[in-house]
């Protein structure tokens, strides 16, 4: 099985007792491609994904601040994370977007944070990663009014929408991106949506080390689990998983205008490179 885990969080320290073996857990489970998230938790952390795509050829990196930390972002951070954009393993922005959950920011603070990041994305010349809980009317009206017209359109990480908000965002150009949250009970109108989306737009995630698969509930998730999602997609939409793991995995390329192989990730930066 060939997979991609298209959201991950490697260098938060649930790894640090095990990481190496982590990722080796990782490729013996299928996995070909990670796409490493910069969350934006702290000044000197802006770059937290760019060191494993700069050691790994099969890993790629972000950057961006997350809406929980959004009212840390200063003018010193935009400019880092401008920077840091620039670099030839960098694939988005983000992840960025709106979170009244836990609300860990003030909501007009996320919003203000969520569009300058937006501005910078659109200068970037790169696609959005969002981060959307419990607030998808705003978000979606952020995206109509700041992003549809760049037409680089994104991914909507760990998605727990409505498929009427799922189609709205793939109308922009954003693909749809599960994690193991479809593997829980309660769930069944998130696989409903799952079920509903056409394949050709649709991604899977771990969100490591968050959100574990239901079979280990409560303990640390990690990419090799992504297998898992993957899995379930397969059993609500009847397929087997080796075909959803594949469809995802050509989804994920196709999207981030990545070639398959070795040689691919050297073309590719060659590419990305010449492009910023």
């Amino acid at each position: 099985m060939e997979i991609i885990d298209s959201h991950a969080h490697l260098e938060f320290p649930q790894f640090d007792t095990d990481r190496e073996e982590m990722l080796v857990r990782a490729r013996e489970a299928g996995v070909t491609t990670i796409l490493a998230i910069g969350s934006g938790t702290a000044s000197d952390r802006l770059d937290a994904a760019i060191p494993f795509a700069e050691k790994y050829d099969w890993i790629y990196g972000t950057v961006g601040v997350h809406p929980h930390e959004s009212k840390l972002a200063t003018d010193e951070w935009y400019e880092e994370l401008a920077r840091l954009a620039k670099h030839p393993r960098v694939l988005a922005w983000g992840e960025i977007g709106l979170d009244y959950f836990y609300d860990h920011s003030p909501r007009d603070v996320q919003q203000s944070v969520f569009r300058r990041q937006l501005q910078l994305a659109r200068t970037a010349k790169l696609p959005v990663i969002i981060h959307c809980r419990d607030a998808w009317p705003d978000c979606l009206q952020i995206l109509e009014e700041d992003w549809r017209s760049s037409g680089l359109g994104g991914i909507f990480h760990c998605f727990t929408g409505t498929l009427a908000e799922a189609r709205q965002g793939m109308d922009m150009g954003f693909v749809i991106s599960f994690s193991a949250n479809i593997t829980y009970p309660k769930m069944a109108p998130l696989r409903d949506v799952a079920v509903a989306l056409p394949l050709e737009q649709i991604l899977v995630e771990t969100d490591s080390p968050f959100l574990p698969p239901q079979r280990i509930r409560g303990k640390r998730n990690e990419p090799a689990f992504v297998v898992e999602v993957a899995q379930t997609l397969a059993n609500v939409r009847n397929l087997a998983p080796d075909e959803v793991a594949q469809a995802t995995a050509e989804n994920f390329r196709r999207f981030f205008h990545l070639a398959s192989g070795a040689s691919g990730h050297l073309a590719d930066r060659v590419e990305r490179s010449t492009r910023l």
